[in-house]
């Protein structure tokens, strides 16, 4: 079984800056992948960013160049540093990894979310 465990979240003014971690535990093979979602009121999940096992990195548009994704691969935690925070970047924000199975194969699972609220 596996687990992510977020942590970080809570309420900043706009303008501000929050840590975003994940942790991953339990039974881990292979991690190919970490990354962020997030969620609106009212609206889908969306991609806010991914980092791979070979560092790759992906942003949104929405968030190129004020958030920057990390990882630590031998604590198996994903960090989101997000600045310049704005009233829209208010959301659940949810951790997902992708993991290689014992046997092959890929697997995804998501952490329970962190709320961030972003005041005007």
């Amino acid at each position: 079984q596996v687990q992510l465990v977020e942590s970080g979240g809570g309420l900043v003014q706009a303008g501000g800056s929050l840590r975003l971690s994940c942790a991953a535990s339990g039974t881990i093979f292979s991690i190919n992948a970490m990354g962020w979602y997030r969620q609106a009121p009212g609206k889908q999940r969306e991609l806010v960013a991914t980092i791979t096992s070979g560092n790759s990195t992906t942003y949104a548009d929405s968030v190129k160049g004020r958030c920057t994704i990390s990882r630590d691969n031998a604590k198996n935690t994903v960090y989101l540093q997000m600045n310049s925070l704005k009233p829209d970047d208010t959301a659940v924000y949810y951790c997902n990894a992708r993991m290689g199975g014992r046997w092959g194969g890929e697997f995804s699972y998501w952490g329970q979310g962190t709320q961030v609220t972003v005041s005007s």
